[in-house]
């Protein structure tokens, strides 16, 4: 099966071809994969060579020209390098475009620090009125791609190496197990191992696609189902990017009511400076389906 990488190529070729209101923009990343929609449409495809700042003012110039622009690299070069293009040229001009990145918190630890990025989605929510979405499954890459292109939103696709066995294509926060002694919100990538992490125990377990706009009234539902005797609500976060991202929207969700909250992310106080293995950086920011697992037995009561 195609991974969310080669599902983006393959829909975004789909997608130019079909309509001419679309454009492409690339920064050498995947010029190869997408060479023959750049045959076929030179004008609405195209790579400006390792030069990511333009990267993202060219989609703005395309955005102020009547096109919707997807604009695509790797997330350290799309969000950290090219931030201050996507503050000015997209959100001060209140112009619309598709942000897709590929490369996740640490999807390739032998290329170093440089192609890391845990940071990328709270850089984003700095910014007002982006839609932020982190699928867990090639067909929710694709889903959320398409449903993303018609408009004139300010979006955010974050592609990851990582997946889940299954999609869930669902819309908000999406109740994959039901429990009673608290919640456990699971972002893209990190849904299976939290399952596995979860299966003896008694809590709720949701799964987020899309985190911005987050979903306050399907968090608030969920605790009310799972309170526990106390009343206080038990709620762990388990992001794939830097640790705490969504923790303000939860205290906003449950400004109203006493609630706990553990968040799991990627750790905060140490660079970490191994290479490794993705399953290596997993183990030391604690994201592995072992470590996640005595997390949330030290947090949730009982």
């Amino acid at each position: 099966m195609p991974n969310m990488r080669e599902t983006f190529l393959a829909t975004a070729e789909e997608i130019v071809n079909s309509d001419p209101d679309v454009a492409i923009v690339l920064a050498d990343i995947s010029a190869a994969s997408l060479a023959e929609a750049a045959r076929r449409h030179p004008d609405r495809v195209l790579n400006v060579g390792i030069r990511e700042q333009l990267l993202v003012s060219t989609g703005a110039g395309l955005a102020l020209a009547g096109l919707r622009p997807i604009v695509h690299t790797f997330n350290a070069f799309l969000v950290e390098r090219a931030f201050e293009q996507i503050k000015l040229d997209l959100s001060h001009q209140e112009l619309g475009a598709v942000l897709v990145s590929y490369g996740a918190s640490y999807d390739m630890p032998m290329e170093g620090r440089t192609h890391q990025a845990p940071g990328d989605v709270a850089l984003i929510d700095s910014l007002p009125g982006w839609y932020v979405h982190v699928p867990g499954h090639p067909e929710e890459a694709r889903r959320l791609l398409l449903d993303s292109v018609p408009g004139d939103s300010r979006t955010y696709l974050r592609l990851s190496a990582q997946e889940n066995a299954e999609p869930h294509l669902g819309v908000g926060l999406q109740t994959i197990r039901q429990g009673t002694r608290g919640v456990v919100l699971a972002v893209g990538p990190m849904l299976d191992r939290v399952l596995r992490a979860t299966e003896s125990m008694d809590v709720t377990v949701l799964y987020a696609s899309t985190v911005r706009p987050f979903d306050a009234e399907g968090l608030r539902a969920a605790v009310a189902e799972a309170a526990g005797a106390t009343g206080v609500a038990d709620v762990a976060l388990v992001e794939p990017y830097l640790k705490g991202t969504s923790a303000h929207c939860v205290a906003d969700a449950l400004v109203d009511r006493p609630h706990r909250l553990l968040n799991l992310g990627v750790r905060r106080d140490a660079e970490v400076r191994i290479y490794g293995t993705l399953a290596d950086h997993d183990l030391v920011h604690g994201l592995d389906a072992g470590s996640i697992e005595l997390s949330l037995k030290e947090f949730f009561p009982g």
